[in-house]
């Protein structure tokens, strides 16, 4: 059996190191510009530089995201873009703009080219043709059936690999690609700058009623009319692997390293059962069910894999997440006494029970002993976001790179 990818996310340096240690075979991630993801954190050259070296030395690769659609405008500072990626040698660029793809090829001819599914990917004529100018990968467009993508890995070079998504936030528009958030705010998503438009919700108003808001209803829940459910294929390895996929894609390249430690381990864990024996795969489906609907999401389907979407994956009540569980930090250095440094993301206090989730998949319930800030200083509490402290805790060990967390009851938010 051919070898199976799991592809991360990672908005950050930080959360790249993440993706690494909780069982990425690849990261994505985007730069300053060029991205769809305007909006994110993103990667300094400095930044992707250190994060391609720590992942190379782990075995990881990383791919870097360039699908935009370029405006006259955009080209020439794609060219010296791609010129300094040249330097600092990713694995592959993510590219979906054809005029992007033959700057790609012209600059840096010795890195891998990816086509995004931005790129509309719906036939195996069109990866034969990308495959032909001598893209290495095309990303399946999120609209086919596990069948289609059987289809195309029958009709395709056995040498092109089959990129898909396996997890994360499902867009409402064809293969992502937008005009909804450039109409109503004029940032525009195929630039990069989606302002998820598609999840607010909308009042109708009639032409000659002007300030008479009505209600949108397709039915009494309420009227998000185009808010989506997340996609969840964590019961469906099997049938991914068996189409012909070579990558398995998790979306969220805004998401806070709890979120990509969570999927990624979780999946990390499905996909090695899955291969070494599926029946430990089917054994474990509990625990990855609960792992899964630990992290943030927005109800889960199974999208487009098995058959055209229904009124059942659209969310009509609300357009917020499922909260399983809150992200208090990461730890970062380790004292000999077994304290350690975390940057704090969300409040807790001295006496709290919380989990350490670590990488092998254990997750240590422990209670805080001590708190202190960066100068010593003993606090009861950690109320201040991004305050640097010193955790103590009593009941289990804790090593770099562990995530805190505090498991909530599952709750709108």
């Amino acid at each position: 059996m051919r070898p199976i990818e799991l592809l991360c996310p990672a908005s950050s340096l930080e959360v790249l190191k993440t993706a690494v240690i909780y069982g990425a075979n690849a990261v994505y991630i985007g730069g300053e510009a060029f991205g769809l993801r305007a909006n994110a954190r993103n990667f300094s050259l400095k930044e992707m530089e250190d994060g391609i070296a720590f992942a190379h030395a782990r075995g990881v690769k990383v791919y870097v995201t360039a699908n935009i659609y370029a405006h006259n405008e955009d080209l020439d500072g794609v060219r010296e873009y791609f010129r300094q990626l040249d330097q600092i040698r990713p694995d592959a660029i993510l590219i979906a703009d054809p005029a992007v793809f033959m700057i790609a090829r012209e600059v840096c001819p010795g890195i891998d080219i990816h086509i995004s599914t931005q790129a509309n990917n719906t036939n195996w004529g069109t990866y034969n043709f990308w495959h032909s100018l001598g893209a290495t990968r095309v990303v399946a467009a999120r609209e086919l059936s596990l069948a289609e993508i059987r289809e195309i890995r029958d009709h395709i070079d056995s040498n092109l690999e089959i990129e898909a998504f396996v997890h994360g936030a499902m867009c409402m528009a064809y293969s992502g690609r937008c005009l909804l958030s450039n109409y109503m705010t004029g940032k525009d998503a195929n630039q990069g700058e989606c302002t998820h438009a598609c999840r607010w919700k909308y009042s109708l108003v009639e032409e000659k009623r002007p300030g008479q808001y009505m209600p949108i209803e397709e039915d009494a829940r309420g009227s998000y009319i185009m808010n989506s459910k997340d996609l969840c294929m964590i019961e469906h390895i099997p049938e991914m692997i068996d189409a012909g996929i070579d990558s398995l894609k998790i979306e969220g390249r805004m998401k806070t390293a709890l979120y990509v430690a969570t999927v990624a381990r979780t999946y990390r864990r499905a996909i090695d059962d899955y291969l070494k024996d599926p029946g430990l795969y089917q054994k474990h489906m509990d625990w990855y069910r609960e792992q899964i609907r630990s992290c943030t999401y927005r109800q889960y389907s199974t999208g487009f894999f098995f058959g055209k979407p229904s009124e059942e994956d659209q969310i009509y009540e609300e357009n917020s997440y499922v909260r399983g569980a809150t992200y208090l930090g990461q730890a970062q250095k380790i004292r000999e006494d077994g304290t350690f440094l975390i940057e704090q993301k969300n409040k807790f206090c001295l006496g709290d029970s919380i989990e350490i989730m670590k990488p092998n998949g254990d997750n240590v319930e422990v209670t805080v002993t001590s708190i202190a800030d960066s100068e010593g200083k003993p606090q009861e509490s950690c109320p201040h976001p991004r305050q640097m402290i010193w955790i103590g805790v009593d009941g289990g060990t804790v090593d770099q790179y562990d995530i805190l967390r505090r498991q909530e009851e599952a709750r709108e938010g």
